[in-house]
């Protein structure tokens, strides 16, 4: 009966999720395009197969996942071994990663469109592996106390410099890589991981010493992915032809087999997770789990949901993705596009989970010196103008080389002028924009709108909106950070 509550209050939590999404696609349907999608009884059966996947997971990961992580943070934090805290950071690293729901669905869409020449899972390996690395790294610093802004400055000028050499078959893939790293599963981990870290050792600030491994976990993939574009491509434009599973998936022998089989794939990137936490708990550790029999229903819960997700991704969220972008186009009115990524971008943002978990944490690291509520809208107007910015790319064909090379100029710059306390936040901030539900809406849209526009690529100009909606909420939080000390500093010398 526990159980049956909790799953409930899960589902009212990604229905209420889903619901920005909803009002934003029925106002322009209802009031601007005045029509109704002709699949439209598919999709909103996708959207409550996705709602409930996503309640089936997230109920999975409080009974599993979360607790048995964030009891491993803690005890390897209050023994204080470098070499096990580094092994445990990579092995949390990869396996959250490797197991991500909108990584599984960026890769698979990358490798329709490429035509196999992009290996889905020869990509999430090689993200997550990225991942891992990075979070060992972040897990150093925090320890050794060296400052983050250096180690994004010189990654992110790493970014920039190889996006000048990168094949552009792969560089909006590699930044929407970067940005569906941290989600639903890896944002609470890292983020409590990071924090404990800051928060045990002396003369750590939680603040300023305590995030950033979200914006490391985001910004190492974008190198990696690119360079391994560089190695599948030789500079030849390959353009694919998107492609929807609309299958049926529970009907006939043919259908029981699929379900059989992609509940196998769902396992297989549930494993490492498991293996990680068995590991660490058993054989380093040598403690007992204190639930072992809620634990192992979690993860269950956990395979269950990513399979559901997954099948309401392919009836629901990429239908109304590339609906909407196909009927938005044919008005042959770009200012409807605009206002249509404008409105989702922001309202989504504000109803993302991971977002509001992380402005929870940031009042209490600041001791409540810093609002919840005004982080979030701050990155909702980033996401909103990221989303607008990248959707301007798409239907102009500029090269989106120079658009994100800005960004990150831009961003480094600010990092530079910005006060220390807001640097390692805004950088997290931009790595948590980008929801289990987000992601494919986004990541559809931009597919169908390369795929609806004459002379444009969808492997080339389709990928990279998410990238936008990572960079431009870095770019309002320290704007916002430096103009409030600006203010704050003059009313200090005013006598």
């Amino acid at each position: 009966m526990f159980y049956l509550h909790a799953f409930s209050h899960s589902l009212l939590h990604a229905l209420k999720n889903l619901l920005p999404i909803v009002v934003v696609v029925a106002f322009f349907q209802l009031v601007i395009l005045q029509q109704v999608p002709d699949n439209l009884g598919s999709m909103v059966v996708g959207l409550l197969i996705v709602a409930a996947g996503v309640a089936l997971f997230l109920q999975g990961l409080e009974l599993s996942i979360f607790p048995v992580g964030k009891s491993l943070a803690n005890q390897f934090a209050k023994r204080g071994s470098l070499l096990i805290l580094l092994s445990f950071g990579f092995a949390m690293g990869f396996s959250a990663v490797i197991a991500e729901p909108a990584l599984i669905a960026v890769a698979e869409q990358a490798q329709t469109i490429s035509e196999g020449r992009i290996d889905a899972l020869t990509l999430r390996v090689l993200v997550a592996v990225s991942v891992g690395l990075v979070i060992s790294l972040g897990v150093f610093r925090i320890i050794f106390g060296y400052p983050l802004h250096w180690f994004m400055i010189i990654g992110y000028i790493t970014v920039v410099i190889i996006t000048w050499f990168a094949p552009e078959e792969i560089v909006g893939l590699a930044y929407d890589s970067g940005g569906v790293t941290t989600n639903v599963v890896t944002v609470p981990l890292i983020a409590a991981l990071g924090i404990g870290l800051a928060a045990s050792i002396a003369g750590r600030n939680p603040l300023i010493d305590g995030f950033g491994l979200v914006a490391l976990a985001v910004m190492v993939p974008m190198i990696t992915v690119q360079g391994y574009g560089m190695l599948v491509y030789s500079g030849d434009t390959t353009a694919g032809e998107l492609v929807l599973g609309n299958e049926s998936e529970s009907s006939g022998p043919s259908g029981i087999v699929n379900v059989l089989l992609n509940l196998a794939e769902m396992v297989r990137d549930v494993l490492p997770i498991i293996i990680t936490v068995l590991f660490f708990q058993y054989l380093v550790l040598r403690r007992k789990l204190a639930n072992p029999a809620t634990v192992a229903f979690g993860f269950l819960l956990v395979i269950l949901g990513l399979y559901a997700f997954v099948v309401g991704l392919k009836l629901g969220l990429f239908p109304i993705g590339t609906s909407m972008a196909e009927q938005l186009t044919a008005r042959d009115n770009h200012l409807y596009i605009y206002l249509f990524a404008l409105m989702i971008g922001f309202a989504t943002t504000m109803a993302e989970p991971a977002l509001i978990a992380i402005g929870q944490q940031v009042e209490e690291a600041a001791n409540g010196s810093l609002n919840g509520n005004v982080i979030r809208i701050l990155v909702a107007v980033g996401v909103a103008i990221g989303i607008t910015i990248g959707v301007h790319r798409i239907i102009t064909g500029d090269s989106i080389h120079y658009y994100v090379m800005g960004g990150y100029i831009l961003v480094i710059i600010l990092t530079l002028l910005a006060p220390r306390y807001i640097v390692a936040l805004a950088y997290d901030l931009g790595g948590v924009t980008t929801s289990e539900v987000t992601v494919p809406l986004v990541t559809a849209l931009g597919i169908g709108l390369a795929s609806s526009i004459d002379g444009r690529s969808v492997l080339i100009d389709g990928f990279g909106l998410i990238a936008f909606a990572s960079i431009f909420p870095i770019v309002t939080v320290m704007a916002y950070a430096i103009v409030s000390q600006t203010i704050a500093d003059r009313r200090k010398e005013q006598p």
